[in-house]
């Protein structure tokens, strides 16, 4: 079975190894710290929302919480071709 993108471009086939539980874990567990982002070597993305909650003494969390929840939730509901073309491969970094 071949895994169609957004555009309806067949996605190749990648020897690399997925990531897409241990993020989806990460994101919904401790998306808040944004460690699904460092996981995945967005580095900069991981900074960010690691600040927002830092900075505003852990009331930005709420929001960093719930973009991490959501985030685990997509990764872990896109198969591991889908996951790696998007989020490995292309570097998609947010949703």
């Amino acid at each position: 079975m071949e895994v169609l993108d957004d555009n309806g471009n067949i996605i190749p086939k990648s020897r690399q190894e997925s990531k897409r539980v241990l993020a989806g874990v990460l994101g919904i567990l401790f998306g808040v710290f944004g460690i699904h982002k460092f996981v995945l070597g967005y580095t900069n993305e991981g900074v960010i929302l690691l600040a927002i909650t830092l900075v505003t003494c852990g009331i930005g969390g709420a929001i960093t919480s719930i973009i991490g929840f959501v985030e685990g939730i997509v990764y872990l509901t896109k198969s591991d071709e889908e996951f790696i073309y998007m989020y490995q491969t292309n570097k998609k970094a947010w949703f």
